[in-house]
């Protein structure tokens, strides 16, 4: 519950600073519409989004000292710190509500026009490795056992990374079903002809 309490807060708290902003015509909304023409403006505007991401997480953790490193090849931000549970989230729930955020005022504003991606603490690579592991292991026990297999429910983000790893297995083919929240992958067996 005070996790739940300290997130609100947080949330109010980022709502009222950009009601001073708007009031003090200082919103990153307020900016030039001519940005994104080449890759020193896309770097210009990642460095923005860069800064309210940070902000952002400031709110979210606000006695934790943050570092976040940008990629302009594949426009991904890194954050670093100590104790940033709380900007995870449960099943990186927050994490895919930051990225949404920050992807929506990049592209509304001008600054990228392609999507970013956002790690916390390397949150998203462990576990999509930890996916593709259970995956490759689920795969060789459908085919073993020549029945179909349920994964547990993932977005689609990760979902697509899963289709294109088993893409390459000769003997298995996967479909999603079922509806958001509950999408699932589908492994099914192809029976050989012999």
């Amino acid at each position: 519950m005070t996790e739940d309490k300290s997130i609100k807060d947080a949330v109010n708290s980022f709502v009222e600073s950009l009601e001073e902003e708007q009031k003090r015509n200082r919103l990153i909304e307020n900016t030039p519409k001519s940005i994104v023409k080449n890759k020193d403006i896309e770097n210009d505007g990642l460095e923005k989004i860069k800064g309210v991401l940070k902000r952002i997480l400031k709110f979210i953790c606000p006695d934790e000292e943050v570092k976040i490193e940008a990629d302009l090849a594949e426009l991904r931000l890194s954050v670093k710190g100590e104790d940033l549970g709380a900007a995870i989230g449960r099943d990186g729930k927050n994490i895919q509500a930051l990225e949404y955020i920050i992807n929506l005022i990049g592209k509304r504003k001008k600054f990228v026009d392609r999507n970013i991606i956002i790690d916390i603490k390397d949150y998203r690579k462990k576990r999509i490795n930890g996916i593709k592991k259970t995956a490759i292991f689920m795969a060789k026990k459908a085919i073993n056992e020549g029945r179909k297999i349920a994964l547990k429910p993932m977005d689609s983000y990760e979902r697509k990374i899963i289709h294109n790893l088993l893409a390459e297995f000769k003997n298995v083919t996967t479909r999603s079903r079922y509806d958001e929240p509950n999408r699932r992958i589908i492994i099914y067996p192809i029976k050989s002809s012999k």
